[in-house]
């Protein structure tokens, strides 16, 4: 394999704090090189230095052997570097075609060459996407098909991908790797961050492992396992993750569905969840376990059955009359449904029930709505510069971690948790089972829905398994295997998995 590129001795410092220290990292032609590390590790602060948007405090950068000072992302680009961040950079009312193609753009260019362009780059990559369709009305994975043909419209050596497969279904992260086997392939360079460590190590030839700035080391995909970077990243084993399971007394029934149905997304699904109980909602995505969320959340319309509250059959007829009754939801995607990222923690924290921090005239109790935030902060371990710090400005864990501070404020008795830990780091994922575990044991009963079937079988006392919109059976903790979940996701009978499924 050729060096593409190489990072020496590379140091960057924000003030008087040091982001990385001495970090050595290179990547090569027709490799797939994963950077791994908890939120604030520096992974996305070394690639930044390597993308141009970001210049060193100290250390050097080659590229093609020779040496780089890259004053912008254009002048990295121009030399082979694309960066596909997370939140990905695209025109939103554009079209596909002139978002491939941004910078070449004028009144005298052809549009019928520029869509037929636009479509052999996306055919390359497997997917039929009309180039004339406006970009906003894509799928987030079709969105970073985009992206991806945007970086390949120009000369690309190396791509970087950052947490490219934290909002995508399990068939649209496998789709999304099968380009980036055929961009090796074809001897291009793939950085690739992601906190979902069993892919990293499924596709990846080489780990570089970061902890606190600094890189622990880089090591073979195939020598290395889930616990050995678990271990290196956070100093502890995966099973160490979750707290230890104490005796919990289950109490009355909080929660009961009886034949949920919403078209073909919910289909006769019935259960209950009692007080200090943790129930999961397993199974494939597009299994229908967010739509059950939001029926119960008043957020989507119940076409007919029957939701019943702390033994009471009620009419939840939107959010707030669910945060009435006491039902929380957590939802899948925080940033847009979870929080208002430019508004401070304080009022994010407070905003679900806002009664508690008012007085009687609907005017605000600022000292007592700080008090009670900063409580929440150091309850939940918030780590955050103050109360009055945008969401936008912290990890995603501790974005999270804002989320379940509103829903502490609320005081609900039914807590629906979906996808609780996406999109954040190991060690933060640490913290937020613990607050699960507090959750139940406070007497709480708490719904939650995971793909990560280990995160399932961890926190659960019995796991509920989905597929097409029907409830297909259950599983107890002596029972519990990703065998048996899949067996009973994609079976097309309801059953009870007694001794396996």
């Amino acid at each position: 394999m050729t060096e593409l590129a190489r990072l020496t001795a590379i140091t960057k410092s924000f003030g008087g704090v040091r982001a990385l220290q001495s970090v050595n990292f290179d990547v090569q032609g027709g490799e797939v090189h994963a950077l791994i590390g908890e939120n604030g590790a520096g992974k996305s602060t070394l690639m930044r230095i390597l993308g141009g948007e970001m210049t060193a405090s100290s250390g050097e950068v080659y590229v093609g052997g020779k040496r780089a000072e890259f004053r912008d992302p254009r002048a990295a680009r121009a030399q082979g570097i694309a960066i596909i961040h997370q939140e990905l950079a695209l025109a939103p009312d554009l079209s596909v075609a002139e978002n491939i193609f941004l910078g070449e753009l004028s009144p005298f260019i052809s549009w019928n060459a520029l869509r037929r362009r636009a479509r052999a780059l996306i055919e390359t990559l497997g997917f039929n996407i009309d180039p004339g369709r406006r970009v906003s009305t894509l799928a987030v994975a079709h969105q970073q098909v985009v992206e991806i043909a945007k970086a390949l419209s120009r000369r690309v050596n190396i791509i970087v991908f950052d947490e490219p497969t934290s909002v995508l279904s399990t068939q649209d992260a496998e789709r999304l790797h099968g380009i980036i086997r055929k961009l090796r392939s074809e001897g291009v360079g793939i950085v690739y961050i992601s906190h979902r460590l069993e892919e990293v190590l499924r596709i990846s030839d080489r780990v570089t492992v970061m902890k606190d700035g600094e890189a622990v080391g880089t090591f073979p995909a195939r020598d290395m396992k889930i616990d050995d970077a678990i271990r290196m990243m956070v100093g502890r084993p995966m099973a160490a993750l979750f707290p230890e399971k104490r005796p919990r007394q289950i109490g009355e029934e909080r929660l009961a569905v009886r034949n949920l149905n919403a078209g073909r997304r919910v289909r006769d699904v019935s259960f209950s969840v009692r007080a200090g109980e943790i129930v999961g909602l397993g199974g494939l995505v597009g299994a229908g376990r967010t739509e059950v969320a939001r029926l119960i959340f008043g957020a989507d319309r119940l076409e007919s059955g029957a939701i019943i509250l702390n033994g009471r059959e009620t009419s939840v007829k939107s959010p707030k009359d669910a945060v009435a009754l006491g039902v929380c939801l957590v939802p899948e995607d925080r940033k847009l449904q979870g929080v208002v990222l430019d508004a401070p923690i304080r009022v994010n924290a407070t905003m679900a029930a806002l009664s508690a921090v008012t007085n009687t005239f609907g005017f605000l109790k600022n000292a007592h709505e700080r008090t009670i935030v900063t409580d929440l902060g150091t309850s939940l371990r918030l780590k955050a510069s103050n109360i009055e710090a945008p969401v936008s400005s912290l990890s995603g864990g501790n974005q999270q971690k804002v989320v379940l501070a509103k829903w502490f404020h609320a005081g609900g008795d039914i807590i629906i948790l979906d996808e609780p830990t996406r999109g954040v780091d190991v060690g933060a994922k640490s913290e937020i089972y613990g607050l699960v575990l507090r959750m139940a044991e406070a007497g709480k009963a708490v719904l939650l829905i995971s793909s990560e079937h280990q995160e399932l079988f961890g926190l659960c006392d019995r796991v509920l398994v989905m597929g097409e919109g029907e409830l297909r059976g259950e599983l107890t903790p002596q029972n519990y295997s990703e065998e048996n979940l899949l067996s009973l996701a994609i079976s097309r009978r309801t059953h009870q998995a007694q001794g396996g499924a």
